[in-house]
């Protein structure tokens, strides 16, 4: 992409916070937050309506010919911020769906995120894709399961989504895992990467400084924790069990294909780092070397 990632990470900015300013709608109704989202009233839904229709013409003005594929980072990067700013809503509301919206927002966040890192530190290998949207079919249809979830409970068993200590558990859990995975981006640098390499470039280095010298993939163990977290968050009890084995059978295959990869680029060197420094995530050793 061009503009070295500069002009990408301004654009994505500039359009997830005009996304998220439909949390700001409220206050232009003198309204309370969940009362736009439950129950708008034909004040609130024209309001909205012409908030969206605002929100379009503006990416259209800013970017609708822009060059450099700026359209499609403006409408992916906006639909996130709208998404964590209908999550705020819920969020700072009394209703029934307050927890999900605390979801709305990590999930937002975590996507939006992983884009805007990769832009600032890493942009020759930032592509639309760094938002991990269309991450795989599986994980699609994970986050629609546990939406189905926790949508079907909720109307079972009302009492069941309102366990706050708990759901704030899975909050804390949701930002410690996107925080050690963020920061394993930014301390890899340009020698992360969102695809396993099977080549080595001339400045991919074995980083162990940092949280790299807590665990040997940070990133991983992040994700692992912020993906289990995000049902805690919800007290989704059956994709809390499902997401758990699930994202312990990808990390551990995935581990053993990178380090495999990681053995061939650096040998003795990342064979010391890996008797030194555990994976990081529970009965995970990575790929079994025979001497």
């Amino acid at each position: 992409m061009a503009g070295g990632g500069g002009s990408e990470a301004r654009t994505s900015l500039t359009a997830f916070v005009l996304g998220g300013s439909v949390a700001a709608v409220p206050l232009l109704l003198s309204a309370p937050p969940p009362a736009l989202v439950s129950g708008p009233g034909i004040q609130g839904r024209v309001a909205l309506a012409l908030h969206v229709a605002g929100i379009n013409a503006a990416l259209l003005l800013g970017w609708g010919r822009a060059p450099g594929g700026m359209y499609q980072i403006a409408i992916r990067a906006c639909f996130l911020g709208f998404a964590c700013g209908c999550g705020l809503l819920l969020s700072f509301g009394q209703s029934s769906w307050r927890h999900f919206g605390w979801y709305m927002c990590s999930l937002s966040v975590f996507h939006y995120s992983e884009y805007l890192v990769t832009a600032i530190n890493n942009p020759r290998s930032l592509s639309l894709d760094s938002f991990l949207l269309n991450h795989s079919f599986e994980y699609n249809v994970a986050a629609l399961s546990s939406w189905v979830e926790f949508t079907v409970e909720k109307f079972i068993f009302p009492e069941m989504k309102q366990i706050t200590w708990l759901s704030s558990a899975g909050l804390l859990m949701v930002v410690f895992g996107d925080c050690l995975r963020k920061s394993a981006m930014l301390t890899a640098g340009s020698n992360f990467n969102h695809i396993v390499q099977n080549e080595k470039s001339e400045s991919h280095t074995l980083v162990t400084r940092g949280v790299y010298g807590w665990f040997r993939h940070p990133s991983y163990v992040g994700w692992f924790y912020w993906s289990i977290g995000t049902q805690i968050l919800l007290c989704n009890p059956i994709c809390m069990v499902g997401y758990t084995l699930a994202s312990w059978r990808f990390f551990r295959e995935r581990i053993e294909e990178e380090e495999m990869t990681l053995i061939h680029f650096f040998g003795e060197e990342y064979l010391a780092y890996k008797k030194r420094v555990p994976t990081g995530l529970p009965f995970i050793r990575g790929v079994k070397v025979e001497l």
